[in-house]
């Protein structure tokens, strides 16, 4: 699909959803699908109180969908995602870092509108040519700023949305069941997937959100004395389980401060220990984190899914030639037999597909 359908097909979606928008509807749209987050984020804590007291005051979540898509990277979440666990504390943290993402040019706007224009000149919406020029070029000769949305648009739509990178959109639900499970008691989460599936990024934006102890089971390969044929042909033999469950997992069983020793591949040795105090949230992200000699200490997992020919792409374009035939001939066989021999997809709580 080419950019000008997916924009005409979007737009004519949005005024199906929307019927009574106004041009200036029209141009927030747009704006947002060009530019993201317009709002100005100063104080995490009041951008939460805010998501809280909107969500409080909202009528309308049963008419529209959870996730409005817009015409580039990000998406309208609705207030409604509230419903299903997800804590406002989360949805601001998401929509803080929306805000931080990478947005399009202005070129691409001008583009976009390019695209109204034609949809106007078809009769596709409910615009005539002329105030649709007039307005915008006042727009254009203000520098295209943030709009609000029409008083027509918030007196018969209540819109209750925060603009989120699509970047965080699959894991909406993951997030969610996060935050309930935290509202019981402490979460060690188990990150399981295939090499390039995005686990580490996963990791890092748990970080980022929730302030949480990320752990990486990259950082236990095995040791050069353990690399045995013997232990290498055995299913999930080359991670050193033995030394992640009894420095790691065990003691953070026991909600215990953690010695962290990562094995460093460069150098080939394990490097000297770091302390760790655990939080209330652990991710264990990482190739074999659930290993069943781990399976027991985690309360919560997550299988992220990625089809070959992703993996294939994300490996290439990360890789020089010669380590991504390590990854084809050696690795992710390896991942393979282990994934299937423990039936792991099936095992955790949660699949999410990244395909």
């Amino acid at each position: 699909m080419t950019d000008i359908i997916k924009t005409r097909n979007l737009i004519l979606k949005h005024r199906e959803t929307y019927p009574l928008l106004q041009i200036q509807d029209i141009f927030k749209f747009l704006y947002q699908s060009t530019f993201g987050c317009e709002h100005m984020i100063i104080d995490k804590e009041k951008v939460i109180d805010y998501i809280r007291q909107e969500y409080q005051c909202a009528k309308t979540f049963d008419k529209y969908n959870t996730v409005e898509e817009l015409d580039g990277n990000f998406c309208r979440v609705n207030l409604s995602i509230l419903n299903s666990g997800l804590s406002a504390k989360t949805l601001g943290g998401l929509f803080i870092l929306s805000s931080t993402k990478n947005s399009d040019t202005k070129e691409a706007l001008i583009n976009k509108l390019d695209t109204v224009k034609g949809l106007i000149n078809e009769g596709l919406l409910p615009f005539t040519k002329e105030d649709f020029e007039s307005e915008l070029k006042k727009w254009e000769d203000n520098g295209f700023p943030a709009v609000h949305h029409s008083d027509i648009f918030r007196n018969n739509y209540k819109p209750s949305y925060r603009v989120i990178s699509k970047d965080y959109i699959p894991f909406l639900e993951l997030f969610a069941e996060t935050d309930k499970r935290m509202a019981k008691g402490n979460v060690r989460l188990a990150v399981e997937g295939s090499s390039a599936c995005g686990k580490t990024t996963l990791g890092k934006i748990f970080k980022k959100i929730y302030g949480c102890t990320v752990l990486h089971t990259d950082d236990f390969f095995l040791q050069p004395s353990q690399r045995t044929s013997e232990r290498l042909s055995a299913p999930g033999g080359n991670i050193d389980y033995e030394r992640f469950l009894s420095e790691v997992l065990i003691p953070l069983s026991r909600n215990e401060r953690i010695a962290y020793r990562r094995f460093d591949c460069s150098e080939m040795k394990i490097m000297p220990p770091e302390e760790i105090i655990p939080e209330s949230l652990t991710v264990i992200e990482g190739a074999y984190s659930m290993h069943p000699e781990f399976e027991k200490y985690y309360n919560f997992s997550v299988f992220i899914d990625i089809s070959p020919e992703m993996q294939k792409q994300r490996i290439l374009k990360r890789n020089s030639p010669a380590m991504a035939e390590r990854f084809f001939n050696e690795w992710i066989p390896l991942e393979k037999l282990y994934f299937n021999t423990f039936s792991i997809k099936k095992k955790c709580d949660m699949c999410i597909s990244v395909y």
